[in-house]
């Protein structure tokens, strides 16, 4: 009788073990026949990992590792798919008996659509806020409680569908490709997109994951390229790992993203209930109060206002801590170890929970997801976010690991960093950093800031007070600090700064700063309405919606009937050279040559050739006209006669003194 009674209670046993429901899976399916043959899956629900995991037999495919972390809802499953795995579905199960719970997992053939195809000096980026652009669904305005409201900071009502109702336009304006801010769900009002709530699905605001990759089918179709933006430092506070973090060290200040995530399920649990909570961050708003001019001063103040000064600059343990944003102190040989760390594992803002890459299964996450969606949607780059805030090491393995994928893939690094050494440093195969980055495209901040401030300015060679064309030449002699200039991303504007144009500024600093990033040495990036420069209207601000992408415009831009005189004028610019670019293999792929601008032409003058094609550069960096001889660029003029302005179709005697107007450009196709 004892013997059965036990081999009732084991038989019960195994029928009810480990029956849990399964909240998540990520990735949510993956591919046969990747090089990489690790795959890792992670499961989510409520102690899950508490339960028997099995997977039935499969061939080509093995279980390596099963990996139980702190938090028994999160279960970390690493499989080895060989080569010999055909696409088809797996079989998961947790728990035993007839209450286990069954997955199905799939494997996918590997997509053989267009894409991955990387971005080059060839191409041109198109940067496109997409809540700003235009509204082609406005059923999804309103979602998840937010409404959106055009007056304000928050959403307006941009999506997908609206940018591929444009992309006929985008096309036109002779752009191949177009990078988007963040399209990844983020849960709010903010419209930026760099506060990523989960990283396996588009904004429903935006769209969805079908639309985006119908959105790059269509633009493919167009010769156009998608790059996708994407986020690593930092994850949003309300990404769904906040409110049930996974390991002790999965953020760093993992006790703050604790308390974040305490607070986040308080204001979801008020909204539930129509009650609205103001949004706070421990540790993160501090009360400010004046700094007094003299220790004097600082004495006679109330004692309120002392203990207040006394608290603001004095370390707190529990106060959360965020980035100093003193990105040279990865590059300093001075800096203290402890300064970088400060950096790195602060926190990007109080709303912005610091992603801790270094822990083994985050970083296999983040990785795998960068190769997901380039597998699933296709895109041909990716903009990777504050870039120097994420760990190094971390960083140099995904680019390689998504290089040895996708040999031809292109990944931008953002680095704000004002001067050229840094762009030196971050590029991969630096000889003036100690370890390498494996990044192949680093952004030219330093090129951006300089034309925007001096290209107005009329040039002067002066020592001591040089100005105008010639600081933009000077940044460009620092490029011996780069490893290879033609991988540099160059900018006149983005979605983070001023705009280029502004306004009461004049056409001509449109043509010339617009003529020189579309002719110097690198990748080109656009920002969306500078063809038509937004910005030289009052009340144009960074991030102003694309006039004509919502039904209740007035005008829209889009049309050649919608836009002013002026628009028109910028517009058609705009467009011929960059089509003209498109065909362009000596901008795309030759050589820069250029000449100091010097004080009695004060022209800079530079050529880009291949060795069959050579075109020649003119911009006057004075308010009156100038006489060129081009005796002095023999040596890239060399016999050709004459050029052709690749804008105007005027053609140029180059046998003669050269007559540039007043802060003219010439664009030169020369020949003999």
């Amino acid at each position: 009788m004892k013997k059965f009674v036990s081999l009732f209670l084991f038989v019960l046993c195994c029928l009810t073990a480990g029956a849990t429901d399964i909240q998540r899976v990520d990735p949510p399916f993956w591919y046969a026949g990747m090089k990489n043959t690790e795959l890792q899956i992670m499961f989510y629900g409520e102690n899950i990992s508490d339960t028997p995991f099995s997977m039935d037999k499969y061939e080509g495919v093995t279980v390596k590792e099963v990996c139980k972390v702190e938090n028994p809802n999160y279960l970390f499953v690493y499989l080895d798919v060989s080569a010999k795995a055909e696409p088809g579905m797996l079989q998961f199960q947790f728990g035993k008996g007839k209450k286990a719970v069954r997955h199905s997992f799939e494997l996918r053939s590997r997509n053989q659509k267009e894409g991955a195809m990387g971005f080059t000096p060839q191409d041109v980026l198109y940067l496109i806020m997409p809540d700003r652009f235009a509204n082609g669904n406005p059923d999804n305005d309103n979602l998840d409680g937010y409404i959106a409201n055009r007056q304000g900071g928050g959403r307006h009502g941009g999506d997908i569908q609206g940018i591929m109702d444009h992309l006929d336009y985008i096309d036109d304006l002779g752009v191949t490709a177009v990078w988007l801010n963040p399209i990844q769900y983020n849960k709010g009002n903010s419209s930026h997109g760099y506060a990523i709530s989960d990283y396996y699905l588009v904004e429903p605001r935006l769209g969805s994951n079908e639309e985006y990759c119908e959105m790059i089918d269509a633009a493919h179709k167009r010769g156009i390229k998608v790059v996708m933006d994407m986020i690593f430092n930092h994850s949003g506070s309300s990404h769904w790992w906040i409110t049930d973090v996974p390991t002790s060290d999965w953020f760093n200040q993992n006790d703050q993203a604790v308390k974040t995530g305490e607070r986040m399920r308080e204001m979801e649990a008020a909204r539930a209930k129509g009650q609205q909570q103001q949004r706070q961050f421990s540790g993160y708003r501090r009360q400010q109060v004046k700094m007094p001019a003299s220790i004097a001063e600082f004495e006679a103040l109330p004692q309120e206002q002392k203990d207040a000064l006394v608290k603001m600059n004095s370390h707190n343990e529990d106060a959360l801590v965020t980035t100093t944003h003193y990105k040279w102190t990865l590059l300093d040989p001075h800096a203290p170890e402890t300064e970088k760390d400060i950096l790195v594992e602060g926190w990007f803002s109080g709303g912005m929970p610091d992603l801790n890459q270094k822990n083994r299964h985050l970083g296999t996450y983040l990785i795998q997801n960068s190769i997901w969606w380039i597998e699933y949607s296709r895109i041909d780059g990716i903009r990777m976010d504050t870039y120097p805030y994420a760990d190094f090491d971390f960083m140099a393995r995904w680019c390689k690991e998504i290089n040895d994928e996708y040999p031809d893939f292109n990944i931008v690094g953002e680095g704000w960093y004002p001067r050229n050494s840094a762009a030196g440093w971050w590029q991969g195969g630096s000889s003036v950093s100690p370890s390498d980055s494996k990044l192949k495209t680093v952004m030219d901040f330093d090129l951006t800031f300089t034309t925007q401030n001096e290209i107005l300015k009329e040039s002067n060679t002066s020592e001591g007070s040089e100005a105008g064309l010639f600081k933009m030449y000077e940044c460009l002699t620092q490029d011996f600090l780069i490893p290879d200039p033609n991988y540099v991303l160059t900018f006149l504007d983005n979605h983070d700064i001023a705009r280029f144009m502004k306004p009461g500024d004049p056409i001509w600093k449109f043509k010339q700063g617009l003529a020189f990033l579309l002719t110097t040495r690198g990748i080109p990036q656009m920002y969306y309405g500078t063809e038509i420069m937004m910005g030289v209207e009052e009340g144009d601000f960074l991030r102003a919606d694309f006039p004509g992408g919502w039904a209740e415009d007035e005008k829209s831009a889009f049309t050649a009937e919608g836009r002013t005189p002026e628009q028109n004028e910028s517009w058609n610019f705009a467009s011929k050279l960059l089509n003209w670019r498109r065909t362009s293999k000596a901008v795309g792929e030759g050589k820069l040559v250029h000449y100091t601008p010097d004080n009695r032409t004060k022209c800079y003058v530079y050529a880009r050739t291949n060795g069959d094609e050579t075109v020649l550069v003119i911009l006057n960096g004075s308010d009156t006209m100038r006489l060129v001889d081009m005796h002095r660029f023999s040596e890239v003029v060399k016999d050709n006669t004459k050029g052709k302005d690749v804008v105007t179709g005027e053609v140029v005697d180059l046998t003669s003194l050269v007559k540039i107007e007043p802060r003219g450009v010439y664009v030169l196709e020369l020949s003999k």
